[in-house]
């Protein structure tokens, strides 16, 4: 019985790993600049979810931290690294596949307002499925924990929707904005809520347990 609980502990524990969806941009910067994060999340050397990247979507690290980056920002929900864009008024990312329900993530807008949309279809084309406005956020500059950052601390927000969406496009002003933990699922950022198949697995194996304990105790009588 110690076996077939081991062993079904150990598939639920992968099965929920294998769905966990929390992009954080940990591992893309090169050096102390912006590094493209196109398909490091598509079959490049991050997790493959099937995600890619617009063309101006940036991975850097804070500069503060030890991380060894440039970027003007602190207290980022995780690691030291975060999305931002350079150029033009809107950055964003597909995934061919689609996703559903919703997704979070942290946000620092220091000077200028952003928003977030939800689109049908690849790089935000087809229906606006959701809309979400990003108001400004606090100036670091003189907060405690900061470091004299401008861009610290990171505000969460969420975004519920009905459909399938195949892109997301993130707008603002260029360099004014900085993104985190993206979180696919779940309207809270960093938490994941496991897929259906996940539950399945889940009560086929206490199922399984209570078969196994009921039978030793009719050959224990």
């Amino acid at each position: 019985m110690k076996k077939i609980f081991v062993s079904l502990a150990a598939a639920i524990c992968i099965s929920g790993t294998a769905n966990a969806q929390v992009l954080n941009f940990e591992g893309i910067a090169i050096g102390s600049g912006g590094t493209p994060i196109g398909n490091y999340y598509n079959g490049g050397a991050g997790t493959n979810f099937g995600i890619s990247f617009f063309g101006n979507a940036l991975a850097i690290n804070s500069s503060v931290g030890g991380c060894g980056g440039s970027g003007n920002f602190a207290l980022q929900p995780s690691g030291c690294g975060a999305l931002f864009f350079l150029d033009g008024g809107a950055t964003g990312m597909n995934r061919s596949a689609g996703f559903t329900t919703g997704f979070s993530l942290f946000y620092s807008a220091v000077n200028s307002p952003g928003s977030l949309q939800v689109w049908s279809g690849l790089n935000g084309t087809g229906s606006i499925l959701a809309s979400l406005g990003l108001p400004t956020t606090p100036n670091g500059n003189s907060l405690p924990g900061c470091l004299g950052r401008a861009f610290c601390p990171f505000s969460a927000v969420g975004i519920g929707f009905t459909g399938t969406a195949q892109s997301i496009v993130f707008a603002g002003v260029a360099d004014q904005i900085a993104f985190d933990d993206i979180t696919f699922g779940s309207t809270t950022p960093g938490t994941v809520v496991p897929e259906p198949s996940t539950y399945v697995l889940m009560a086929a194996g206490l199922a399984a347990l209570g078969f196994v304990s009921r039978r030793r105790r009719a050959m224990q009588v």
